[in-house]
């Protein structure tokens, strides 16, 4: 008994101990480093330094960015979230151009950078990035002009540095570049983007994103600047060179939620003159009606999701007509308006008696579709879609039916 009272946190082995520090936030990480050297060690381990969570830590700095760079973070962080001084009253330089060449060459595994709040009118492109990440997402940030303009070396210079190197060396690099399949040693690697709420993003920086090889997740949400005319002139069509615009893309997603009272720009009209290889689309808030009206002319559209909106029976089944090809139509958040029924008209129909006997086959009728009125939000839309969209499959989620008054 006595060697059960005598246990400490001394005897657990490290793996347990690590297992313990990692539900500990990065600030409570940091100072349980100062409690003994070998929980010193410990918390330099890479296990604890893969997600790393900045955004709810008020007040980071440069200075505290290098503090973490130098001491902790490593080649296992894979995801980084960071939270700026746009909104304090510190303001300041928050990232800058030597601290990102750092994590780039100390972090070569980062995939994932989500920065809120950032003031990026300092930086004078996103090549300054780390040239690893696929996932790039913005939340409420400011962008300078050219931030995602991709400037590629000159062809006089690269004939220079062929000269320079050997036929050998030369023949080994292309064999490396065909292996790893990247058009040139400064591209844009991102494949994932996303904006949420960053009022400076325009037209301009949409077309910026045509020269990105590997871009094939665009998410837009709350970017009222966006106009359709922008959209539709980056829209993957068929061009003199081939295959023009934003070729790669296979998801889309236009969502406008906040900010009322503004001009609508109704910039999923763009999608009107149709987009080569688009196959899965969603749509959220104001960006819904029009958007469904032009999605008919996305032949290789698969998925379409609606989200934050309130859309009528005959409003889906109009515009899911069209839409033959489509695998996966979800519903989320969505408020559906009541099924009008037409007004009955004096005089008109038959005797009384038939009128009994429809009102007796329509009461069998509903206590049959009383269970299916239970799960889903109008079932009638389901049995409707069924029809026109057999090889869909339909999903609800937190749906509500509108109930008026009268």
């Amino acid at each position: 008994m006595d060697e059960f009272k005598a246990c400490e946190l001394d005897y657990c082995p490290e793996n347990i101990l690590i297992d313990v520090l990692s539900y500990l936030s990065v600030r409570e990480v940091v100072r349980a480093g100062r409690v003994c050297k070998r929980w010193k060690r410990l918390v330099k381990d890479q296990r604890l330094w893969r997600l790393v969570d900045l955004t709810a830590w008020k007040g980071v700095t440069s200075r505290i960015l290098w503090l973490l760079l130098r001491q902790y973070l490593g080649c296992g962080l894979r995801c980084l979230r960071l939270r700026g001084l746009l909104l304090s009253a510190r303001g300041g330089t928050f990232l800058s151009e030597s601290w990102l060449k750092a994590l780039s060459t100390k972090c070569p595994r980062l995939s994932k950078l989500y920065l809120l709040h950032a003031d990026l009118r300092a930086l004078p492109s996103c090549q300054l990035l780390p040239p690893s990440l696929q996932v790039l997402e913005l939340c409420g940030c400011e962008l300078p002009r050219d931030f995602f303009k991709q400037t590629l070396p000159s062809p006089a210079c690269s004939q220079e540095g062929a000269e320079a190197t050997s036929s050998v060396g030369a023949q080994q690099q292309r064999r490396d570049q065909k292996g790893k399949g990247l058009g040139s040693p400064s591209g844009i690697g991102i494949a994932r983007l996303v904006l949420n709420n960053v009022p400076s993003f325009t037209d301009q920086h949409l077309q910026s994103l045509t020269s990105w090889e590997r871009l094939s997740r665009l998410e837009l949400r709350d970017t009222f600047r966006v106009t359709a005319n922008g959209l539709r002139s980056c829209a993957a069509k068929d061009g003199i060179c081939g295959v023009e615009g934003l070729s790669r893309l296979k998801f889309l997603e236009i969502g406008i939620t906040g900010r009322q009272g503004y001009q609508l720009q109704m910039a999923s009209l763009g999608l009107g003159a149709g987009w080569l290889g688009l196959e899965e689309l969603s749509l959220g808030g104001k960006e819904v009606g029009p958007g469904l009206l032009c999605a008919s002319r996305l032949k290789d559209l698969k998925c379409l999701c609606l989200w934050a909106c309130t859309l009528s029976e005959m409003q889906i089944v109009r515009s899911c007509r069209m839409l033959r090809g489509l695998r996966r139509l979800e519903f989320l958040d969505v408020i559906f308006q009541p099924r009008q029924c037409p007004p009955v008209v004096e005089g008109e129909g038959g005797d009384g008696e038939e009128q009994d006997e429809e009102a007796e086959g329509e009461d069998n009728s509903n206590e049959e579709n009383r269970t299916l009125d239970l799960n889903d939000p109008i079932p009638s839309l389901r049995r409707s879609l069924a029809v026109l969209l057999p090889s869909c499959t339909l999903f609800f989620t937190n749906c509500s039916v509108q109930i008026n008054a009268d």
